[in-house]
């Protein structure tokens, strides 16, 4: 990150706001033994849209490998940010989702094959 951090389209409040309810939810009723929140959708799986709705433009690859490659270090800088740990994958819908993981154990989400894998452009 040589032009320091670059948090892009992210609002690290709105994100902070959105992980205390996750955390609330979490307490409060049985959700999935994964212990990951959707936290918000991009309502798009469309690599275009998604460059435009995170202001992603110094993306040098636009494809889905080079995208996955941006969100996976947007993701960590705003982890590192908020110390949280934070992922990008897609909704079983095929939408750009922004996950929370609240199992600090499982290493990295978005190394698993699924959401990414699932996604083809263009759908």
């Amino acid at each position: 990150m040589e032009d320091g951090v670059k948090i892009y389209g992210l609002c690290l409040e709105r994100i902070r706001h959105k992980i205390r309810n996750a955390k609330k939810k979490s307490h409060n009723a049985a959700f999935g033994e994964e212990d990951i929140f959707l936290l918000e959708s991009y309502n798009t799986g469309d690599i275009e849209d998604i460059i435009d709705i995170l202001e992603l433009y110094d993306i040098e690859n636009k494809t889905l490998d080079g995208l996955h490659d941006k969100l996976e270090e947007l993701a960590y800088t705003v982890s590192v940010l908020i110390r949280e740990t934070l992922c990008f994958g897609f909704t079983d819908e095929g939408y750009l989702g922004l996950y929370l993981n609240l199992n600090t154990e499982r290493e990295n989400f978005q190394n698993e094959d699924t959401y990414y894998d699932h996604y083809y452009a263009g759908r």
